[in-house]
C-alpha cells in the first residue's frame, strides 16, 4: 500500500501515529485482525476485488488491515513510496532479490554479509542460473570491475555483520545505476533511525524487523521497502504467489515496537558508545570496533552516512576462540544469543554461529577472526553492563 503522512510530524510523532485505520468502535489501540480471509457482498464483488478494480482485502496472505498498518509506518519512517512486510528478515532479503532476477542474470554483492544472505546470492540464485560475483564492499573498484552486461541488481549491508565495516552507498549506487542495475541495501545494524539507504540512492531497502523494530525478542518479521514501482512491478507478485507472509499477530507486536523504537536504540546506543569508550584500550583486546568512535577506519564516511553511531560493538578478544569462548562463559548479566537488538543485551560467537559455515580462510576476508564477539547492547544501566565485561575479560 502506497502510504499518505503529514510531513510536518516529526520521526518519533509518525512512529506512535502513521497509518492507524480505526474501527467503528474508536479503538486507542490498533486493532489486531486475527483472519484469514475476507466476507463478499456477492460473487460480483469477489470478482471485482481479484481484478483489483474494487478497494477492500481478499485473503491474508496477500493483505490484511493490520499488516497494512504495520506497512505504512515502516515506509513512513523510512522515507519509503510503499512497504511489504514478510515472515522473517531473510524472507525480506530473499524475496527482495529473488524478485529483481532470472536466469540468465547476474548480481554482485559484498562478501561482507551476514551468512543466510550470502548463502542466498552465493549458493540460491546459482542453482537458478543467476550468477553471482562477490567483492570488497569498501573497495569501490571491485564494485565497477565485478558489473557485466547482465548485471541487473547490486546487495550490500552496512554496517556489516559482524565487523561493522561501512560501505559507501551513495557510491555504490552510483555505480550500479550507471551499470542499469538496481541497489539492496540490508540497514538492520544501523536501523532507519541512523541510516536512509534511499535518500542515499539505493533502490530497495530490507530488514529484519526481528530485531531493533520488535526489540524485546518476541516474534519473527521482515520488510521491504522502496518506490511504488518497485514493490509493484518487483516485489508484490512473488510475495503474493509463494507466500512468505508475516502474521497479523506479528505485525501488530511489530506495530507496538515502533512505538518506542527511538527511545530504545537512543539508550542503546549511548550504552554502547559509553562501553566502546570504556574498554577500547583494555588489554585483553586486540582490536574494539565501534562506528560511533573518532577512531573506526571510516569514521569519515561514517559522520557522512550514518546520523548515529550503532547499538553493535565488535569486540575481538585476545586468544582467539579459546578466550572468546572463556570471556562469553564468564558474562553473568549479558547472555549468549544469535539474535541482537534486544533490550536484553546479548554476545554471540560469529565464527562458530551465525558465520559458521564458512571456511577461515572465508571468514578472514569478511574480517571475521576466531576472537571476534559480537555485542549487541541493550537497555540494562551501563555501569553494571562495564561490571559484567569488565569481570568477564580479567576471566580470559
Amino acid at each position: 500500500m502506497t502510504t499518505q503522512r503529514d510531513p510536518d510530524y516529526r520521526l518519533e510523532t509518525r512512529l506512535v501515529h502513521e497509518g492507524q485505520q480505526r474501527t467503528p468502535f474508536g479503538e486507542t489501540c490498533e486493532a489486531l485482525f486475527i483472519t484469514q480471509g475476507f466476507i463478499y457482498e456477492s460473487a460480483e464483488s469477489a470478482e471485482r476485488r481479484f481484478l483489483n478494480e474494487e478497494p477492500g482485502y481478499s485473503y491474508s496472505r496477500y493483505s490484511n488491515p493490520t499488516i497494512d498498518m504495520f506497512e505504512q509506518r515502516m515506509a513512513s519512517l523510512e522515507g519509503a513510496e510503499a512497504a511489504r512486510a514478510t515472515a522473517s528478515g531473510m524472507a525480506a532479503v530473499t524475496a527482495a532479490m529473488v524478485s529483481q532476477v532470472q536466469a540468465g542474470d547476474h548480481v554482485v554483492a559484498a562478501r561482507g554479509l551476514f551468512g543466510s544472505c550470502r548463502w542466498v546470492v552465493e549458493d540460491l540464485l546459482p542453482r537458478f542460473g543467476v550468477g553471482c560475483t562477490l567483492v570488497d564492499g569498501m573497495d569501490l573498484d571491485a564494485w565497477r570491475k565485478a558489473v557485466r552486461p547482465e548485471t541487473k541488481a547490486f546487495l550490500l549491508e552496512t554496517p556489516s555483520n559482524p565487523s561493522l565495516q561501512i560501505i559507501d552507498i551513495a557510491a555504490v549506487a552510483k555505480i550500479s545505476h550507471e551499470a542499469g542495475a538496481t541497489l539492496t541495501v540490508d540497514n538492520v545494524f544501523a536501523t532507519p533511525l541512523y541510516q536512509r539507504p534511499l535518500a542515499l540512492g539505493a533502490d530497495c531497502v530490507v530488514y529484519s524487523a526481528t530485531k531493533h523494530i520488535d526489540g524485546q525478542g518476541r516474534c519473527l518479521g521482515g520488510v521491504i521497502l522502496g518506490s511504488t514501482e518497485f514493490i509493484e512491478n518487483k516485489v508484490q507478485q512473488f510475495l503474493r504467489m509463494t507466500g512468505p507472509s508475516i502474521s497479523p499477530f506479528n505485525a501488530w507486536v511489530l506495530l507496538k515496537g515502533l512505538e518506542t523504537l527511538s527511545l530504545r536504540v537512543e539508550r542503546q546506543t549511548a550504552n554502547a558508545g559509553f562501553l566502546a569508550d570504556a574498554l577500547h584500550n583494555h588489554p585483553k583486546l586486540t582490536n574494539l570496533t565501534y562506528p560511533g568512535r573518532a577512531d573506526h577506519p571510516q569514521a569519515e564516511l561514517i559522520r557522512r552516512q550514518m546520523s548515529g553511531g550503532s547499538t553493535m560493538i565488535a569486540l575481538d578478544v585476545k586468544g582467539g576462540k579459546e578466550a572468546a569462548f572463556r570471556f562469553m562463559n564468564a558474562l553473568r548479566l549479558i547472555r549468549i544469543s544469535n539474535n541482537l537488538g534486544d533490550a536484553k543485551s546479548l554476545v554471540t560467537h560469529p565464527a562458530t554461529t551465525t558465520h559458521q559455515r564458512f571456511a577461515p580462510e572465508l571468514r578472514a576476508e569478511m574480517g571475521i577472526s576466531d576472537g571476534i564477539v559480537r555485542l549487541s547492547v541493550g537497555l540494562e544501566h551501563r555501569e553494571d553492563l562495564l561490571a559484567d565485561l569488565v569481570n568477564a575479560l580479567e576471566r580470559v
